[in-house]
Parts: C-alpha cells; structure tokens; sequence
C-alpha cells in the first residue's frame, strides 16, 4: 500500500512512460479490505518491482512509505516506514497498480504530500498533476527534501525538464478531496485547490499562472480572477474564415494563457519557440489571432523571474480588460519575491 513519496514517484513515472495513469480505481469497500490487508513485510516486498514501478530506489537513503489500518500491523524495519490510517478513507485516495500492490491516488498523494510545505509547492504539484505534462520520478525527492533538480541549476533558468502525458487529476477530484480532507493538518491543500487550473502544459507555465493568477494575498496579481474566465491555460481558439486567411490556412490558435475579459493571449517564450519552423507557425497563428482581435503579450525568460516586469504585464492586462490595478495590502513586493520563490522551489528550480 505505497503512500506519500513512493506513490507520487509511481505516479510520475506511469505518466512519464505510458502518457498517462493506467492504475485501476477501486471501490470503497475494497480500499476498506486492502487496508485491512496491508502488514509489510519486509522479506516478503518484491523490491525489485517496485524499482520498475519507480516508485523507490535503493542506495539513496530513500523510505518505503506504506499505509497501514491498525497500530498492530506496523512493521517500522527500513527501509519500511508505516503510517497508521485508521480514518475512512476518502472515495477515489487509493488505485490499484498490479495485482497485490496499490497507491494513493493523484488527489490523495497531493494532499499527503502538502503537509509541512509551502503553498507555492503545492500548487506547483497539484498544476503538474492537472497539467499536461509530468515532472521525471527521479526528481521527487530531491524536490520533497527542498533540494533542485537535476543538480547545479542556476538562478537564472525558468524551465525544467518535463515530459508530455495526459492529465492525473481533475479539479472535482481535488475539490472532493478538499471537502474531506477538514484538519487543519491539510490547510495549505485547501488553499491550493481555490488557486490551481488545469491546462498547464510545463513547469514555466505553472509559475506563470501562479504569478500572473495567484491572488495578491499570496504574491500574485491576481488576473484569474477578472470576468469571463480569468486566465485559461492552453485555450483552443477557432478562427473565423478571415482570420484563417490571415493566418495562411491555420484553423485555430492554442494560447498558452488566454484572457476573455481583456481579448489577451499571453505566450511564454521560451526554448521552443527559437525554432525556426516555429518562429513560421507563431507568426502564422499571431496574425490569426490578430483578426480575430485578441492581442498578444509575449513573456520571455528573464522576464519570468523579473517582478516589476510582471506587474507591468499584469497592469496591462487590467488596463485592457477595463479593470483598475491597485494593491490592498503593504509589503507586496517582498511577498511577491517569496511567492515566486516558492513556485520555483516546487518545479525543482533555485530561487530567483
């Protein structure tokens, strides 16, 4: 019964692999018996399996994080280390992997997970776990223990390495799990769930959203909450018979993050976009976008860890949504420095 570490490393590698989470969802009543079932045994655990899962690694140091349903079944011998759910679980908290073996699921790893961190981690996981695109399993644990990964990242980079999948989660799964999960214990989850979008499709997008949408309380600016939808993460746009014209027969635009209230698509510029192939296609879908009337701001890199840069993108935005830009607390920017930092620190990145 793989929880916390564990699980979430299965998780990233089942997405990393197949594009997707092909684990099976199981009843309650089953969860109920699993559990009841589960007394580790450490001469018995085909470790070696779980090597293949990804879900742990011998020679890092690394615990075998299990459920258990009673104090009685505990067998604390390493790399073993039990933890005791005598709750009822939550519909959907456990999936089965493979015959004998389950883990928490997306929802329930994240909310284990959040305990003892900040929010800005948090909603970085639960934007991966939405998103399109997973972080590798080998980054799990040096992200958890607040480290950077791979090693030797520099300040000055925005993009992580990350790989293309289907999305983990839903927002109605992770607001179930917030219904149950009332301990304060799990505040941060909560707070996290009333920030996070689906759509991402890369850690730079993610903190994009979290800086541009996070409300100011956090250190945001808070662009998801304007009208008609806030911000929308990889948004299909169908272009009108014109504006496919514009855009020499290309049918639609995927915007990184577009804006109804202002007509806004907001792009993040980074490596891919330096292609030339993709230089042609950005060009194409820009002048589509433009006869359609939506206006393109572009971010690029530096911009992304530069605070003052990203307020004037975000007074912008207001401006062309007709909505006015004002503060309504002190010491905003050294909020701002933190939020983005701990963004950062959730994607595996160094602080800016």
């Amino acid at each position: 019964m793989l929880s916390h570490i564990p699980s979430l490393r299965a998780i990233r590698a089942a997405r990393r692999t197949r594009d997707r989470l092909l684990w099976d969802a199981v009843s309650r009543v089953e969860q109920r018996q699993a559990l009841a079932r589960c007394v580790p045994n450490a001469d018995q655990i085909d470790f070696d399996d779980l090597v293949r899962l990804g879900a742990w690694e011998p020679g890092e140091g690394e615990l075998l994080h299990v459920l258990v349903g009673e104090v009685s079944a505990r067998r604390d011998r390493k790399p073993i280390a039990c933890h005791v759910i005598s709750a009822t679980l939550p519909a959907g908290a456990l999936m089965r992997v493979s015959p004998g073996v389950y883990a928490e699921s997306p929802a329930f790893a994240a909310l284990q997970y959040s305990r003892g961190r900040s929010l800005g981690e948090v909603v970085a996981l639960l934007m991966e776990l939405l998103g399109t695109y997973s972080l590798s399993e080998e980054a799990t644990l040096p992200i958890s223990w607040g480290g950077v990964w791979p090693d030797e990242r520099d300040r000055k980079d925005v993009e992580q390495v990350h790989y293309r999948c289907e999305p983990a989660v839903t927002m109605a799964e992770l607001r179930a799990m917030a219904r149950w999960a009332k301990s304060s214990h799990f505040a941060t989850f909560r707070a996290a769930v009333r920030i996070v979008a689906p759509g991402s499709a890369s850690p730079a997008e993610t903190v994009m959203f979290g800086m541009l949408g996070g409300p100011m309380r956090v250190g945001g600016f808070a662009c998801a909450s304007l009208p008609k939808g806030g911000m929308l993460l990889n948004f299909h746009l169908d272009f009108d018979t014109n504006a496919v014209r514009m855009a020499s027969n290309v049918p639609y635009a995927v915007c990184d993050a577009y804006i109804p209230a202002a007509k806004l698509d907001l792009e993040y510029n980074g490596a891919g976009h330096e292609e030339e192939n993709a230089r042609i296609h950005d060009g194409q879908r820009n002048n589509g976008l433009k006869g359609m009337g939506v206006t393109v701001l572009v971010i690029n890199r530096d911009q992304m860890r530069d605070i003052v840069a990203l307020e004037a993108i975000a007074r912008s935005i207001y401006k062309a949504a007709k909505r006015r830009f004002r503060y309504y607390m002190d010491g905003y920017r050294k909020l701002q420095g933190a939020w983005l930092n701990e963004l950062r620190k959730g994607v595996g990145l160094p602080p800016a």
